[in-house]
């Protein structure tokens, strides 16, 4: 079976504009955030010719949940129609989680060194293997339907495009991981789309 997904990130939430990591734990979108969320849900809604055919999973996160809802209501899916799989979670960002990124990058200025893969160094963060076992456990899911929308977060979408197209760490922590574009899985393929 060919199977498509549609992968988002939720929008940016209070964290996000503080600059400081989520992980677990979670903050409201902004409104900035809600902006993004509509973009993105405004972008689908011209992309697919029917909707109600797609299923849509979401973290169970606050953040990506609030995302989901409103891509959920601008498709005009089922009120039930928002499937949450812990497997999609944003990575667990340990000690670090609620912190500053620039105080840390102060604090441990090695880190700074590394691209995205900086934010597994906290103590207590979960390991790459793990996020990615989890995360490749979702994909290969026999009960996942061909036609998929999914809200999950910054590092754990790279990490699933990482999982999904089997690059290595170093080109895992290249990808970009925006708040205003999402990304098609097609056929080994993946492919940037821009939101308006």
């Amino acid at each position: 079976m060919s199977r498509t997904i549609y992968l988002l990130r939720h929008g940016q939430t209070q964290f996000n504009a503080e600059l400081r990591l989520q992980g677990h734990c979670n903050s409201d979108l902004t409104p900035l955030g809600l902006a993004q969320a509509n973009a993105m849900a405004n972008t689908l809604a011209n992309l697919l010719d029917k909707p109600q055919d797609w299923a849509l999973y979401s973290s169970p996160l606050g953040r990506a949940q609030q995302t989901a809802h409103i891509i959920r209501e601008r498709l005009q899916l089922s009120p039930s129609g928002v499937q949450l799989d812990e497997r999609l979670m944003e990575v667990g960002l340990g000690e670090w989680e609620q912190q500053r990124a620039p105080d840390l990058k102060l604090q441990y200025p090695h880190i700074s060194q590394h691209v995205l893969s900086w934010y597994l160094k906290a103590p207590g963060a979960e390991t790459l293997a793990h996020a990615q076992q989890r995360l490749s456990s979702w994909l290969q899911d026999p009960a996942l339907p061909a036609q998929v929308l999914v809200v999950a977060h910054g590092l754990s979408g790279a990490l699933l495009r990482g999982v999904y197209a089997n690059l290595n760490e170093q080109a895992i922590w290249q990808q970009e991981i925006p708040q205003d574009a999402f990304f098609k899985l097609h056929n080994g393929q993946i492919a940037r789309i821009a939101c308006l």
